[in-house]
């Protein structure tokens, strides 16, 4: 059996998981972990849980961070700087159609990660060779999308909160335009989309919600009939739990949905 714990690497939105070895770690703690031929240093942001009967070999976690740990990572972040801006340089002299985000150092400093946004597929074989002969390091160029961009340099949302992707969010789900229909929302670009300028992903938490009392009313424009009386739905207002009617005198009303749930009101179409 196996003790599996999440560990996130600053700068990184993905979450890797590797042997907790004994060490009792929690969400939140800070470790050293052996990660590919180097040394490392991530946050715990999922306890550990026990694998049975796993096959799959497991990175170790060395230690708890130590003080000295934590110096030696102040320091690879103040070299982050400077090393940004060296890529940034030679991206513009080799006219590479990329926009670099952000620059991480291994804890022992031996490899140097750039992150980076583009259009399509970047041929970056030279840019490498270059980097690691100034750096005397190994390089690694990731290529991540806009939401990882948002999620590394954080920020505000339009509701006055920091961003879900920069706080809580742990991965990205599919967000669609269906999603903003089905809750009324109106549709202008910059009133749904977020800071990575992709539909919010806040859409997403309360659609099934949303799609689930639609299923169970009749659709906006269907015609319905209460009592003796004819009308068409011209609302659905979830939050509320209210529907709008607008009936063949041209009255207005708006009744509480759990009427139509209950089969008061019988659908004519």
């Amino acid at each position: 059996m196996i003790e599996r714990v999440g560990v996130k690497f600053n700068k990184d939105s993905t979450v890797y998981f590797f042997d907790a070895n004994g060490l009792g770690l929690k969400k939140g703690d800070v470790c050293v972990v052996e990660s590919e031929r180097c040394l490392d240093m991530g946050t715990v942001v999922q306890n550990i849980t026990n694998i049975e009967n796993e096959t799959t070999p497991y990175s170790k976690v060395i230690r708890i961070a130590t003080e000295e740990d934590r110096e030696t990572a102040e320091k690879n972040n103040k070299k982050e700087s400077t090393a940004y801006r060296t890529c940034a340089n030679k991206i513009a002299d080799k006219y590479l159609n990329m926009k670099l985000v952000a620059v991480r150092y291994t804890l022992d400093g031996t490899k140097i990660i750039f992150y980076f946004t583009a259009e399509g597929r970047i041929d970056f074989r030279e840019l490498v060779k270059e980097l690691a002969h100034h750096f005397k390091a190994r390089i690694e160029l990731h290529q991540i999308g806009v939401r990882d961009e948002a999620k590394v340099f954080g920020g505000f949302s339009w509701c006055g909160r920091e961003l879900c992707c920069g706080t809580f969010l742990k991965e990205f789900n599919s967000v669609t335009i269906k999603m903003a229909k089905e809750q009324n929302l109106i549709l202008t670009p910059s009133k749904i989309s977020g800071a990575c300028s992709r539909l919010m992903c806040c859409l997403g938490y309360e659609h099934k919600n949303y799609a689930a009392v639609k299923r169970c009313v009749p659709r906006e424009g269907s015609r319905i009939k209460i009592g003796e009386q004819q009308g068409t739905i011209m609302e659905i207002n979830v939050v509320k739990e209210q529907i709008k009617i607008k009936f063949s005198d041209d009255r207005i009303v708006w009744m509480p949905i759990k009427e139509f749930t209950k089969g008061a009101c019988k659908c004519q179409n």
